[in-house]
């Protein structure tokens, strides 16, 4: 497509002299998503079975969606010998990692993370305590804590800036609370699949259902009026907790019979030893207990038929309201 073509700039009527095309494709081209999956394939490969973590018995040393690529390690050795063989592999092809855009983060369950010193042609990466992988915000500790917190204080935001017509006395209620559920909840609950919900974030979000619920029936906290007689007022019930265990378990079947990396990081044990103290509730705890399914292991073998686990992801629903 681009064999001896050229180029040239006007400004205006001046049109400057014509340069052949030697590098890179147009805005929009449809070669370039094709070129770039083929090149970073290439690249990625040369870290095939160099050591990563090990999960259920595999090796994952990557994740990639798009650009959006992390390397993973247990180690600080061996996180800068991929990130070495990706720089070396990506030189190759014409192409250089940006030390500005790429930074380090160790998961850990110390208080204080260690440190970690990698490299990228001399330059220090930086160190951070959190960032953002896919709009979602990912922290040291391996918590989800910071990440529900600001989808809260997101919905909120979204919602001031709705409130003329979400307090809007002269729209029924049915009406603002389709409103609310159409533009307000889906931001709340961007990438809730993945949560693992404690008992205090638990009631962060029915805390935040409620100051929605409070704002647009314009209660002021000086009423004195509970939970119970709010909802009473707006003909509603509690939902926001079942939505997001429903979308879990939709979410969650589907993963389960897809059977790829997704269901190896849910399913698979780590390799290690475990930590002193009360073990952390998984995602998977939560999700079994709301479903009433017993144990773990039944979850697991009732997602395998999907007319079963659409029964008991209904069931579920039907008593959560």
């Amino acid at each position: 497509m681009y064999w001896e073509q050229t180029a040239a700039m006007r400004v205006g009527n001046d049109i400057s002299s014509y340069q052949k095309i030697k590098r890179g494709v147009r805005q929009g081209c449809v070669l370039s998503p094709d070129l770039f999956s083929l090149y970073s394939e290439v690249i990625m490969r040369n870290i095939e079975g160099y050591p990563g973590i090990k999960v259920g018995g595999h090796n994952i040393n990557n994740l990639r969606y798009a650009d959006d690529t992390v390397l993973i390690a247990d180690n600080t050795k061996d996180l800068q010998q991929l990130l070495n063989i990706v720089e070396e592999e990506s030189r190759k092809k014409g192409l250089e990692l940006n030390s500005k855009k790429t930074e380090v983060m160790v998961v850990s369950r110390k208080q204080i993370a260690p440190e970690c010193n990698i490299f990228i042609g001399g330059t220090k990466l930086k160190q951070r305590e959190q960032f953002k992988y896919l709009g979602t915000l990912i922290s040291s500790d391996g918590r989800n804590k910071v990440e529900i917190s600001s989808r809260i204080a997101q919905a909120k935001r979204s919602f001031q800036k709705m409130k003329a017509v979400l307090t809007n006395q002269c729209i029924s209620i049915q009406t603002r609370q389709r409103t609310l559920q159409c533009y307000i909840e889906p931001i709340l609950m961007y990438g809730c699949e993945a949560w693992t919900i404690s008992k205090q974030t638990q009631k962060n979000l029915e805390a935040t259902e409620m100051w929605f619920m409070r704002r647009m029936l314009r209660t002021p906290w000086v009423a004195k009026k509970s939970n119970e007689k709010v909802l009473k007022e707006a003909h509603t019930k509690r939902s926001l907790m079942n939505k997001i265990r429903k979308r879990q378990a939709t979410f969650f079947g589907h993963v389960m019979r897809k059977g790829k990396m997704e269901h190896i990081v849910t399913t698979g044990m780590m390799e290690g030893k475990r930590s002193r103290g009360r073990q952390r509730e998984k995602m998977l705890d939560g999700l079994t207990k709301w479903l009433n399914a017993g144990r773990v292991t039944q979850a697991l073998t009732a997602t395998m038929d999907r007319d079963v686990w659409k029964d008991m992801v209904a069931n579920a629903t039907k008593q959560g309201t």
